[in-house]
């Protein structure tokens, strides 16, 4: 009964620090993946008039990533690309794998204990500790909303039963998926000479992802409460995707950063009937670029729509 009680009353303690937890409040862990930028680029709803001036129209003296792909998803269409096949580091966007080999091969409600090896991962990382038991749904939903490493090493060690064996399925599902420009070496996405992808292969990965319940509810949260099962522990997850809750529609779906792959997003939009899929890899300023992006699709996409009336 003593027990009872004291869970309730971590649980009603970790509700009290989600609902008081701001933006600028401190977190209780280390999130690399969030940085000061601020976005500045206001929604503008009116319509553009043709797709053949997009650069001149986004107003860039220089494309402002390294690659770039917006679709429309109802149709299929390429809204805007630059390099979008081309081969780099896609740093904790590779989570989006390693949650769809997870709901794949294991159990939600399977109880996980945090390895010495998981307990070491470094970058973004919620300082769990070895010897930590939590439920396998609890490790995914760190490693998707706050892109925690530790959780992901735990989770995918638990899953394969050691991390290689794990990268194994992951790359067996990229080749099943046609994904031919996409390898893996390990399962958070830390920088690795054979582990890349394109902005292509990151689109229908995300596409596949989103179709999955779990996925999409889990990268459509900004703020989740985990805790240990052997431990009165609270961990609460802030999410890493600062267009979540700024931009209408925004359902996720990942960030990721290294220092080689740079600041790398996929967001996906559903706004008046319009679906949109985003992917940037390494951007120095990530969300406005997003934000500039997100407006062009969607008041192009509204263009594109009058004109088929």
């Amino acid at each position: 009964m003593k027990r009872i009680w004291q869970t309730w009353l971590m649980r009603g303690f970790a509700a009290l620090l989600l609902a008081s937890a701001s933006w600028s409040g401190q977190a209780l862990a280390l999130d690399s993946d969030v940085d000061d930028e601020v976005i500045t680029v206001p929604y503008d709803p009116r319509p553009l008039p043709t797709t053949k001036q997009a650069h001149h129209s986004l107003r860039w003296r220089r494309v402002p990533a390294h690659s770039i792909l917006l679709k429309e998803l109802k149709t299929g269409t390429t809204l805007y690309q630059f390099e979008s096949e081309k081969r780099l580091s896609p740093a904790s966007l590779t989570k989006i794998m390693s949650a769809l080999v997870i709901l794949e091969y294991g159990h939600l409600d399977d109880e996980v204990t945090v390895s010495p090896k998981a307990a070491r991962a470094h970058k973004t990382h919620l300082r769990l500790r070895t010897g930590q038991i939590f439920r396998l749904e609890d490790l995914l939903k760190a490693m998707l909303i706050m892109s925690a490493n530790d959780a992901c090493l735990a989770a995918s060690e638990h899953v394969g039963g050691d991390e290689p064996r794990f990268v194994e399925l992951m790359n067996a599902k990229a080749v099943a998926l046609g994904l031919q420009n996409t390898h893996f070496s390990n399962a958070c996405g830390f920088d690795a000479p054979e582990h890349y992808s394109t902005a292509e292969d990151l689109a229908k990965l995300s596409e596949i992802a989103m179709h999955h319940p779990v996925f999409k509810e889990l990268v459509s949260e900004e703020r989740e409460i985990i805790m240990p099962i052997n431990e009165h522990r609270a961990y609460v997850l802030r999410t890493t995707n600062r267009l979540l809750g700024r931009i209408p529609g925004v359902q996720g779906v990942k960030t990721g950063f290294t220092s080689k792959a740079g600041r790398c997003l996929i967001a996906k939009v559903s706004q008046d009937g319009r679906d949109l899929l985003l992917v940037i890899l390494n951007s120095k300023r990530r969300w406005n670029t997003a934000t500039s992006l997100i407006n062009y699709g969607l008041r192009l996409s509204a263009s594109r729509a009058a004109l088929t009336r």
